[in-house]
């Protein structure tokens, strides 16, 4: 089974699992939960408040699913080609 196949696996079944299950499961990798915790400095914060409420607004030029795909080939291609 993928990485992928299990990940929606285990998310299925936490939001279905009793308490108790969900707190042993947090046991076994709170340690590596917290060590892969990001804290975010204020600039960066406030950075990212700041381009959230310019998309918000229309002010940030957005990308369609279609034209991110075709940007992300044309760099896959072009890497490929090197």
């Amino acid at each position: 089974m993928s990485t992928t196949a299990i990940r929606q696996k285990l998310h299925t079944y936490l939001e279905v699992a009793n308490g108790k299950k969900i707190k042993a499961i947090y046991t076994m990798v709170e340690a590596e939960i917290e060590e892969s915790s990001i804290e975010y400095t204020k600039e960066l914060k406030s950075a990212l408040d700041t381009h959230f409420a310019d998309y918000k607004t229309g002010k940030a030029k957005t990308l369609t699913v279609e034209e991110s795909k075709k940007r992300i080939n044309k760099i896959l291609k072009a890497s490929k080609e090197k």
